[in-house]
């Protein structure tokens, strides 16, 4: 699986507890990640050739379980020779009280991950634009995005890369499935709608439930997003809700159905813009008349 020592680890994160069932983890969320990242075509052809000019991806950073493992992760592919990627860890401020702004540029700085912290205040232009009661997440995750996309581009970048998980893919499938009424969730890959930016998203196949436990094991200075996870009533949290219990009644029924979403059948669901049902045509039954030999019973 490694190119090293598969019981080495990334030197910024030495500091890991050491016992056999933290390897394990750790294993298993780097084995996750490199096959998602390979089966996705998330490395440009030639990137690893010999004197190629490696990429450089923009690592957002939120201060949340699943963006630092994230960044553990990818570095420690890096470390190992397995991406030829330049990383850019990214924390956008968005300017919201109470926000803990030295926490990530002091873990950060005393990892050497190299960085930029970005301020723009847009938790004001959020509280200014939603009526009371509404959800904040639609404006605040456009105008985050915005900023992001705009600071890549700043930075050479050639894409941002976010941290959602295999449970945040499933919640925003069922999202669509019961509020939006179509098939769809979060692409492991695409490009932004300007075309000048890919959009990644690694930890495709890890379960939520890993990046917890790996980030509760390191220790890792948490940021609580304060400005829509304190609102009751979310659509994801009570998508949320369902699945944790699918997964109580049937251990493992999250992993099935997300094995799902990798095993589409077009010409079993009713959309003909994906599938050709008027040009359906029977195969020739006609019987060969010439023929004595008696068809086997089947």
């Amino acid at each position: 699986m490694f190119d090293t020592d598969s019981n080495a680890i990334h030197p910024l994160f030495a500091g890991a507890p050491s016992t056999t069932g933290f390897n394990k983890l750790r294993k298993r969320i780097v084995r996750h990640t490199r096959e998602a990242i390979e089966q996705y075509g998330m490395i440009e052809q030639g990137a690893r050739d010999p004197g190629a000019k490696p990429q450089k991806w923009l690592v957002c950073l939120s201060g949340g379980k699943d963006s630092y493992t994230l960044l553990a992760v990818l570095h420690e592919l890096k470390w190992r020779g397995l991406l030829p990627v330049d990383l850019l860890a990214c924390n956008l401020d968005q300017g919201q009280p109470g926000f803990p702004a030295t926490v990530l540029p002091e873990f950060l700085a005393r990892m050497g991950v190299p960085h930029r912290i970005e301020y723009r205040d847009t938790y004001s232009v959020v509280m200014d634009k939603i009526p009371a009661g509404r959800t904040f997440c639609s404006l605040c995750s456009r105008l985050r995005r915005g900023n992001l996309y705009r600071v890549a581009r700043e930075e050479g970048c050639s894409a941002v890369v976010l941290g959602h998980h295999r449970d945040d893919i499933l919640e925003t499938f069922f999202m669509n499935l019961f509020h939006g009424g179509r098939l769809a969730t979060m692409p492991p890959k695409l490009v932004n709608e300007e075309g000048d930016l890919f959009v990644y998203r690694p930890l495709a196949h890890v379960a939520e439930a890993d990046c917890d436990k790996f980030a509760r094991a390191m220790n890792y200075p948490i940021i609580p997003c304060d400005l829509c996870g304190s609102q009751d009533g979310l659509q994801r949290q009570q998508v949320k809700q369902i699945l944790d219990g699918w997964e109580s009644n049937n251990p493992g029924r999250r992993q099935v159905m997300f094995r799902a979403l990798m095993n589409a059948r077009p010409s079993h669901l009713l959309d003909p813009n994906l599938f050709d049902f008027p040009g359906l045509e029977l195969k020739n039954t006609t019987p060969d008349t010439k023929s004595d030999e008696i068809p086997e019973l089947r």
